[in-house]
């Protein structure tokens, strides 16, 4: 194990996560309000980075090596994201415990929040907030990759972990130009859609949604990461707002290298299969749900079917945005929502959960398991987009899955049953609401975890719990859960 040349790399992640905190410093010169939550959380991010960086003049990593770099960048950089919080001393967030919460919530776009007050932090801490899920959406190793030159080295290896989906697709032979593609389409559709939100805005069709606001929700609609600095989300704003949003949260849902692809005069997006199911089990849901929202709230068809497709895309994508109240909706309608929180984005987007794809490949796998139990000599290889899967692929699909249900499951019992131990009970179903949220990088479940509530009422323990499934659950599990077996240190 080259632990030097693991943490000199990690050592430059986190001076460059170090230097965004001017950002938030800038909003603060602007407002007068105090600069040091930012600067300190700099200064010690530069320092400490940079002593990392000299440990290896020279660093060299291979697969075992960006196993270990990348789940320590995500722990790493959730801590200095939190120390603003902390320092600046209001609000709910200022517990270090519900620090560390709300950093990792960021980073990793899940958007479960602790802060109960929306009108004590300083604005620039509100930016800083929104901010950490735009830098968390494309990945902050790819950022990493795209910016620093030494991260080059072993650059496929740590793409290939932090990259959502089980695939990652290297759009040319250098794996840097590669992280700097996916970082230009997403920067290019944040801008697009501050673009569109801001002339909204001018016309009279948004009173709301100033420049600034505009801003601040592509950042956290691209990355699918679903702050808002208001306590209403996104029922604060209009109807054309929401049917906006809605289009830019598909749109961050489906796999970047898609987009490249087309702008390149190749259309493989309108035969990609995982595209396709992707857009199918929206539009499908969203026609389930229509007719029992027009029956509850009397809505049109129209708007029925806006509140509708908002509240899947936000749920598939794992935006984890709100038009309206949801835990409020009846229970067949909530339980649709509760199963679209299983189901995920496309690979290569910045969408959590499972993903289509997975489900894809796990449905045709159970499906030839069915077909050959009753043709026992047949042979019936997977095909996805009419290429064969290799068995180990199909394996590890199946695996994942299975991976992903045992943590979820366990993971509920836990939070009943610490929720139990602290005197403060926790009913299954909200434990589990809470557990397929954060686990799923979703952020807002069903019941007291909705979209217009907070996850500060559970006990500390539960938080670490959550702090840590939101970071197996950006990283997919099996990244972070190798670290902890014997044969990873023996390798």
């Amino acid at each position: 194990m080259r632990l030097k040349s693991t943490f000199a790399l990690l050592g430059e992640i986190v001076a460059l996560l170090a230097l965004t905190l001017l950002a938030p410093m800038v909003i603060a010169l602007h407002d007068g309000t105090p600069l040091k939550p930012f600067a300190i959380p700099l200064v010690i991010g530069l320092l400490v980075g940079l002593l990392l960086r000299g440990l290896e003049r020279n660093p060299e990593i291979g697969t075992r090596e960006a196993f270990l770099l990348v789940s320590l960048a995500w722990i790493a950089v959730s801590i200095l994201g939190a120390m603003p919080y902390v320092i600046s001393g209001k609000s709910s967030l200022a517990d270090p415990v519900n620090a560390l919460f709300e950093s990792m919530s960021g980073f990793t776009t899940t958007g479960a929040t602790v802060l109960d007050n929306f009108n004590e932090p300083s604005r620039a801490i509100l930016f800083w907030r929104q901010l950490t899920q735009w830098l968390g959406g494309m990945g902050i190793v790819v950022l990493a990759i795209a910016i620093l030159p030494r991260l080059s080295v072993g650059g496929a290896e740590l793409m290939s972990l932090e990259a959502p989906g089980p695939q990652l697709q290297k759009l040319t032979p250098h794996i840097r130009k590669t992280a700097r593609i996916f970082w230009g389409i997403y920067v290019g559709l944040t801008l697009l859609e501050t673009l569109v939100l801001t002339l909204l805005h001018c016309l009279g069709l948004a009173p709301k949604m100033t420049p600034y606001m505009a801003l601040v929700h592509s950042f956290t609609t691209m990355s699918t990461g679903g702050f808002s600095p208001l306590s209403l989300s996104i029922e604060a704003f209009s109807p054309a707002v929401q049917w906006v949003i809605a289009v830019f949260m598909i749109l961050a849902g489906a796999n970047f290298a898609l987009f490249w692809y087309a702008l390149r005069g190749d259309f493989r997006i309108l035969r990609n299969e995982e595209f396709r199911g992707y857009l199918g089990v929206i539009l499908f849901l969203t026609i389930v749900l229509v007719p029992v929202l027009m029956r509850q709230y009397g809505f049109p068809v129209t708007n029925a079917f806006r509140e509708a497709l908002f509240q899947v895309a936000s749920m598939i994508t794992t935006t984890g945005y709100a038009s309206m109240n949801f835990a409020l909706w009846p229970l067949s309608a909530q339980f649709v929502l509760f199963v679209a929180m299983f189901i995920g984005g496309s690979s290569g987007s910045t969408a959590g959960s499972i993903k289509v794809i997975r489900w894809i490949v796990g449905i045709k796998a159970v499906w030839r398991e069915l077909f050959q139990s009753f043709h026992e000599e047949s042979v019936k290889p997977l095909k996805l987009g009419g290429n064969v899967l290799d068995e180990r692929s199909v394996r590890g699909v199946l695996a994942f899955i299975v991976l992903y249900f045992l943590v979820f499951l366990l993971s509920s019992l836990i939070v009943v049953l610490n929720g139990t131990t602290t005197g403060k009970p926790i009913p299954l179903a909200d434990a589990m609401s809470a557990v397929a949220a954060t686990l799923g990088n979703i952020g807002p479940g069903i019941g007291t975890v909705g979209p217009m509530a907070n996850y500060l009422m559970f006990p500390a323990k539960t938080k670490i719990l959550m702090f840590f499934l939101m970071w197996l659950g950006r990283l997919e599990i099996v990244t972070v859960l190798v670290l902890f077996t014997r044969s990873y240190w023996r390798w």
